[in-house]
């Protein structure tokens, strides 16, 4: 099947749009009395625009952090202890109204995410859950127009930040400016979008298998496959205390499809633990910090491995950290994007696929575990066919 080839689009690293659509050059800085934090939970930092982000380089007295908690990150731990730091946050019993406060915190802590996300980012932080909160009502709908509030009191983070600030300053129109990449922002979207000849990544994603090969040929057609599924220590890219070094593999498990063999290695870090590791694989950070040293564990693996092995992966994130630890896979078979074809769409999480397969997931040491017997569960499906209909129902796309 002849794909066709995609033009490379050049990222600004700045704002991390691309660079027709880049909105840096209309950011307007403005300084504040009131130093504000922005916690972005990480599923809001891979949103394509973040007025997060464009709130964070308008106001200099402003940093930004990528977290689920601030428990364990030192800078966050010591700014939550310390008098004069409240909460934006509109729920909760002891809420103020940013138009009443009488004495105006030192120090605002604005969390960025959907509102189910920021709602867990904060009650299952205590540290954060005990700040005193304030709340605000909007003068005016929000001006996102290319996306539908839910409610006209709903705004965005940059226009929130914009309107408490300006209340807690008594600065009426001061922080204004900040707007203006966001209204640049807004204005080159829907330009862009009237010119686009590409039409949407929807219609083409229906147009892009509309020559029936069959996409699993290559991984119906492999003598040998292994499931595989990796975890790592990979800490938020805008974490300000993070210590160098790229994500490095901690959790390897695998299965041969064939007979059923399993391998599972946990790799001692080489840096320091990222405080969310432990939250996301499920494990307790004992169990790495104390794990097998990385050259036997990696020893091990090769072991495990034979000739004519071909490993299978939904995506290749695991497939990019054995590369890194000096041990590339080879022959490797992405089987998300291989399903991707065979339904002209996104199949959602291998999760939400093992699940319309009706595939019960047992419990594993971590989630590392559970995602390899979904990973192993899709492709022997993939492989009987059974893919076709039971995966044409997408769930939500990670």
């Amino acid at each position: 099947m002849e794909a066709r080839a995609e033009a490379f689009r050049e990222i600004c690293l700045r704002c991390r749009r691309p660079k027709r659509v880049c909105w840096c050059d209309a950011v307007t800085p403005v300084p504040s009395r009131t130093r504000v934090v922005f916690i972005q939970h990480p599923r809001e930092f891979k949103v394509p625009i973040s007025t997060c982000r464009m709130a964070h380089l308008s106001l200099p007295n402003s940093e930004l952090h990528v977290a689920v908690t601030a428990v364990g990150t030192p800078a966050l731990e010591a700014l939550c202890a310390r008098p004069g730091t409240a909460l934006l946050f509109p729920l909760g019993d002891d809420v103020v109204d940013a138009d009443t406060i009488d004495s105006p915190p030192q120090t605002l802590v604005v969390v960025d995410g959907t509102w189910a996300n920021a709602r867990k980012l904060v009650t299952n932080c205590p540290l954060l859950s005990k700040l005193p909160r304030l709340a605000f009502r909007p003068d005016a709908p929000s001006r996102y127009r290319i996306r539908a509030e839910p409610d006209d009191d709903f705004v965005s983070t940059i226009e929130a930040t914009a309107i408490v600030l300006e209340k807690l300053e008594r600065a009426p129109g001061r922080f204004l400016p900040i707007l203006t990449a966001f209204d640049a922002m807004v204005e080159r979207q829907l330009d862009y979008a009237k010119g686009n000849e590409r039409r949407t990544r929807h219609a083409r994603l229906k147009a892009r298998n509309t020559v029936r090969v069959d996409p699993l040929a290559e991984l119906k057609a492999a003598p040998s496959l292994v499931a595989v599924f990796g975890e790592a220590n990979a800490w938020p890219l805008d974490a300000v205390d993070a210590p160098a070094g790229e994500a490095e593999l901690v959790q390897l498990v695998a299965e041969r499809l064939d007979t059923g063999a399993r391998f599972e290695a946990f790799l001692r870090p080489t840096r320091r633990l990222a405080p969310s590791v432990p939250l996301h694989l499920d494990l307790p950070s004992s169990v790495l910090e104390t794990a097998e040293p990385r050259g036997a564990a990696l020893e091990r693996w090769a072991g495990f491995l034979k000739p004519g092995d071909v490993l299978v992966g939904w995506g290749r994130y695991c497939r990019d950290l054995l590369e890194r630890e000096g041990h590339p896979c080879g022959a490797f078979i992405d089987v998300r994007a291989q399903l991707c074809q065979l339904n002209a769409g996104r199949p959602g999480s291998v999760e939400a696929c093992a699940a319309r397969l009706e595939v019960a997931l047992p419990e594993g040491r971590g989630r590392a575990a559970r995602r390899l017997n979904a990973v192993a569960a899709v492709t022997r499906a993939a492989i009987s066919g059974r893919a076709t209909d039971a995966l044409s129902r997408p769930g939500k796309a990670r």
